[in-house]
């Protein structure tokens, strides 16, 4: 089965790239695009639940909670 795709080329600041690479290195993903397809599904989860009136929080090592604010 040939799935239909669309190239995108994008510019971004070496800041930014570096972090595309940081997380392309850590995921060991496969491309550039494997990681960027893997934030946009993770970035459209966040807004569904947001969207739903889910709340998303953060635990850190002492147990605290704090509400993370979602850019939506």
């Amino acid at each position: 089965m040939n799935k239909a795709t669309k190239r995108v080329q994008m510019e971004m600041p070496e800041a930014a790239f570096e972090r595309l690479a940081w997380l392309k290195d850590k995921t060991e993903a496969a491309s550039y695009a494997e990681v960027t397809k893997n934030a946009y599904r993770l970035y459209a989860k966040l807004i569904t639940l947001a969207e739903s009136g889910e709340e998303l929080y953060r635990k850190d090592a002492n147990g605290n909670l704090t509400r993370l604010e979602l850019f939506v």
